[in-house]
């Protein structure tokens, strides 16, 4: 027993820095919905472009130093990347756009719905393109996940589209960026899919705030908070391939919960939104399915000896 031990911990010689990037980045992306409420000063389009706006200063700050700009135009003479690429922002920017949206219109609750079925999302998605084979209990799961959803279609009175769209845009986010695994870092990733959507970002800015003045730049306070909205994008998203790198795979699965738990957390005691019966069984039984999902997945680790 010892021995493999010994042997896991030689494979990981940084599994604490590993938990503890990992905690952070999840603990960040769990607060989001507290801060974006802070935010309420401005339109959903200034509050979307200014994260992306500020998110990719950050990165090109980082990149600059780590002198990572060589690194940056290799992908860019490469067509494939490039086209990968542009799909994952477009898939990201839906994602960010649809949860600031989320959040600014008390929808916390269905927000971290999105992302505690986007595992059940995940697994689907890699059957119906990548080919694999699901195990019963897994197909449970996702059975379980369906009849959450019309329960919850049943609650809000039409498909929770908000959470829908979180789970699906991630899900097929998370399919892309398997398509580049190893051949771009997350820092790098992260810069251009920022850049492509920069314009996006400026056009939201300007043509939807109708003429009326910007909330940035009125108060210094509350344009920090803009700024910092963009800031907080990509440090999370840095520490999480920080983790990724010093954790196995199945402990960094395992702590994806993280995030969905607190929302839903915080939702109901600071933001104090309002959890029906009918939307209690919903979540329920969401969370049967991933608690079948979790038993499976521990008990089909193998631990190298």
């Amino acid at each position: 027993m010892s021995e493999s031990v010994g042997h896991f911990q030689s494979r990981y010689p940084e599994l604490g820095k590993g938990f503890a990037y990992g905690f952070g980045a999840y603990l960040i992306w769990g607060s989001f919905p507290l801060f974006i409420s802070m935010l309420s000063f401005a339109p959903i389009s200034e509050v979307v472009g200014w994260r992306i706006i500020w998110g990719f200063a950050t990165a090109a700050l980082l990149i600059t130093l780590n002198r990572g700009w060589s690194s940056i135009l290799k992908v860019l003479r490469n067509r494939r990347l490039i086209g990968w690429l542009a799909l994952a922002a477009v898939l990201i920017l839906i994602n960010w756009e649809v949860y600031v949206l989320g959040v600014l219109h008390h929808q916390v609750v269905q927000s971290s719905l999105g992302y505690f079925i986007n595992p059940l999302v995940t697994i689907l998605l890699a059957v119906v393109f990548l080919g694999e084979r699901l195990r019963r209990v897994q197909w449970i799961a996702v059975a379980l996940g369906v009849v959450a959803v019309l329960v919850l279609t049943l609650d809000y009175g039409q498909l929770p589209w908000i959470a829908l769209t979180l789970a699906l845009s991630f899900g097929f986010y998370g399919l892309v960026k398997s398509k580049l695994s190893g051949e771009i870092s997350a820092l790098n990733s992260y810069a251009i899919e920022s850049l492509f959507v920069i314009p996006v970002a400026i056009a939201q800015i300007t043509v939807f705030a109708g003429g009326q003045p910007l909330a940035f730049g009125q108060q210094f306070w509350p344009s920090v908070g803009l700024a910092f909205f963009g800031v907080m994008t990509a440090v999370p998203l840095i520490m999480f391939g920080s983790a990724a790198k010093r954790l196995p795979l199945s402990y960094v699965g395992f702590m994806q919960y993280l995030t969905p738990t607190l929302q839903f957390i915080m939702a109901l005691v600071i933001l104090h939104e309002p959890m029906p019966p009918v939307r209690w069984v919903g979540f329920v039984i969401v969370w049967a399915g991933l608690g079948l999902l979790i038993s499976d997945a521990v008990r089909n680790i193998k631990v190298v000896r």
